[in-house]
């Protein structure tokens, strides 16, 4: 690509960003206008609330765990324990991944309730009969048989009120992050009553998130069909609810996803809601009916997991969830961000490295884009072959601009050369660019993998700098000037490639575009190493095509 092309990759991808943004918030404005709809559903709605009264004082993790007698859970992706009081699953760590690179301690999500952190999952059902005991937040569960829940063994527990009724949980684990809840209520006595199952997750506060807006973290849900994305900072002015067939809910983190499958084939209310801490649930709207000497049982799923595309598009698939696979956000270039993930992962798999599938998708995305860039190269040789007699031309008209035109209209028609024919490859390149950029940001199985050398991160920037001769002198440097090696590879890269492409006639856009190559080295040096590697290479291999082209291509033109 020469120079000018260059800009408008630029600009043409800061315009999908801005567009990006655009498709989001209008829909986001759309949300807020039909909440006054979605109240007036939830009013006519006669389903008992979930709302509790709270008054905790908090303290640390270690002292948090140990207040409530626990049944600890374990298998080979996750470990952790649930509470006996309020039976909630709140402590939760996943075992094979760590906070950072440079630490060893495990990413822990889940917490328990009176933590500055908490981030628990509570179950059960709840009926609008006030005169009734039901359990809650302070209802110490008894544990039947086993004592710690895995994979080959579910747990039971059990709580019985004054009233005589019966509250059941039987709790099984898959191998990964899938738990199963299978709830019951056995009613003893001679009366009638009705409850509704509900699940709901609870966090204190917002965490630490990206902010950036290519990526939602925040409340989700997909229901109906349709997509449903909350910030943090949407649900505290206003909550979202919605009466929904099919679907599922949770809260997503950049990485991380917890998140409730109500029960198949029967209607429920999810909301989303602040009241000094953050809630996504959702609760049936038909009761079961209980009636006397009998027993009701509900069944749903909690998945708190990784967000790996094996296992959320495994899920998806086993368990029949409708577009669970949104959890991770691919992003309005879903089309192409999807298929070149696989794309990646299939040339990580056979290569044993992120960083070489990266440059072996390069290759492969030059090879389908290899006759429209011959094409292209065709034409930009001859513009650089017509340099003489554009400036011969120049020179000719200088005082006559319309008469300049004219001659260099003619030019171009007669070589049969279009001048814009060099934009057509980056046009078409430019959402591939977008969409392994978000691919990279979005996905944690790029998360922490190296390349090699000094690049042990390929979702981060490049951690060495020219200002300390990349590391070689013994001080840091401030954050930016951390311009590293690969940025530095890739300007050069570029400035190589602008010698090859025609100069602009004008003087003083010659100068300028001389700067591009810089400019763009300190633009993108924050950008993920493997996007930066990514752009290296395609420079590279562009350039190799461009030569054997130019050598190719003569002009019959003559002066």
């Amino acid at each position: 690509m020469d120079s000018k092309n260059t800009i408008a990759a630029i600009a043409l991808s800061s315009a999908v960003i801005v567009l990006y943004s655009l498709f989001f918030i209008p829909e986001k404005t759309e949300q807020k206008k039909s909440l006054i709809e979605k109240d007036k559903i939830e009013q006519t709605n006669d389903t008992p609330s979930l709302d509790q009264k709270e008054n905790l004082e908090q303290v640390s993790r270690e002292e948090a765990l140990k207040e409530s007698e626990r049944v600890k859970f374990e298998n080979q992706s996750i470990v952790g324990s649930i509470s006996l009081k309020g039976a909630a699953i709140d402590d939760l760590t996943f075992k094979n991944y760590n906070t950072s690179l440079e630490s060893n301690e495990k990413v822990k999500l889940l917490g328990p309730r009176n933590i500055e952190d908490g981030y628990l999952i509570e179950s059960g059902f709840v009926t609008s009969d006030k005169n009734i005991d039901i359990p809650d937040s302070n209802t110490v569960w008894s544990i039947i048989g086993n004592k710690k829940l895995t994979n080959q063994s579910p747990i039971k527990l059990s709580w019985t009120n004054k009233q005589g009724i019966t509250f059941q949980k039987e709790i099984s684990l898959d191998e990964q992050y899938l738990f199963n809840i299978k709830q019951s209520v056995t009613n003893s006595t001679n009366k009638r009553y009705d409850f509704y199952s509900y699940g709901q997750i609870i966090r204190n506060k917002i965490p630490e998130i990206s902010n950036f807006y290519i990526l939602h973290e925040g409340l989700i849900a997909t229901l109906d069909d349709e997509l449903i994305e909350e910030d943090y900072d949407d649900i505290q002015e206003q909550k979202f609810s919605r009466i929904s067939q099919k679907g599922w809910l949770g809260i997503g983190d950049k990485y991380w996803i917890t998140s409730l499958i109500p029960p198949k084939n029967k209607e429920f209310k999810t909301t989303f809601d602040y009241k000094k801490k953050f809630r996504a649930n959702f609760i049936s709207t038909e009761p079961l009916e209980l009636i006397k000497k009998s027993k009701i049982e509900e069944e749903f799923q909690i998945i708190v997991a990784a967000k790996r595309v094996d296992v959320i598009d495994g899920y998806s698939q086993t368990l029949d969830i409708d577009k669970f696979d949104l959890v991770i956000d691919w992003g309005f270039l879903y089309f192409i961000t999807k298929p070149l993930f696989f794309g990646i992962d299939y040339f990580f798999k056979l290569l044993g490295n992120y960083g070489l599938a990266i440059i072996a998708i390069t290759i492969c995305i030059r090879l389908v884009f290899f006759p429209l860039a011959n094409f292209s190269f065709r034409s930009m040789a001859k513009m650089k072959a017509l340099q003489p007699e554009m400036m011969r031309l120049k020179e000719l008209h200088k005082d006559d601009k319309m008469k300049l035109q004219q001659e260099m209209m003619a030019l171009y028609k007669k070589e049969k050369v279009n001048p814009m024919s060099g934009c057509l490859p980056i046009l078409v390149q430019i959402p591939v660019f977008f969409a392994l950029y978000k691919v990279l940001f979005v996905t944690i199985e790029m998360r922490q993998m190296p390349f090699f050398g000094w690049i042990q991160d390929l979702s981060e920037r490049d951690p060495t700098s020219l200002f300390n001769l990349f590391g070689l002198l013994p001080y840091d440097v401030p954050s930016f000037l951390v311009i590293g090696a690969w940025p530095v590879a890739m300007g050069v890269s570029m400035w190589i490639q602008q010698k090859l492409n025609p100069a602009p006639t004008d003087p003083m856009q010659a100068k300028i575009f001389m700067f591009f190559p810089l400019f763009l080295t300190v633009i993108l040096a924050p950008f993920p190493s493997g996007l930066v590697i990514y752009w290296t290479i395609n420079n590279i291999l562009t350039m190799a095509q461009q030569l054997f082209i130019m050598k190719r291509t003569t002009i019959k033109t003559t002066t």
